[in-house]
């Protein structure tokens, strides 16, 4: 019950810090799906370019994974897209 309570009025620091990264998930996300419709390819096909399932393709762009460096340059590779900048790397 107090546990309910505290939760409820004090804000989780692990929380805040999920909402960062699901953040950057949403907008990675986004880039892909305008990419995919602009080179017009499907789930599919992406999972074939990235050597993954188009069950994990499906979950990335729903925008709530958290996204490994070798799954983020996967991406780029199969798309040919930047998503890891110098400035995102030294942030």
């Amino acid at each position: 019950m107090f546990r309910r309570f505290f939760n409820n009025f004090f804000i989780n620091p692990f929380i805040i810090a999920n909402k960062s990264w699901l953040r950057y998930s949403q907008k990675i996300a986004m880039q892909m799906l305008d990419k995919m419709e602009q080179m017009k390819i499907s789930q599919k096909q992406l999972a074939e370019r990235m050597n993954c399932s188009q069950q994990y393709i499906s979950k990335i762009l729903k925008g709530k994974e958290n996204l490994s460096l070798e799954t983020l340059t996967k991406i780029e590779n199969a798309l040919d897209i930047q998503i890891l900048t110098p400035e995102t790397a030294s942030a």
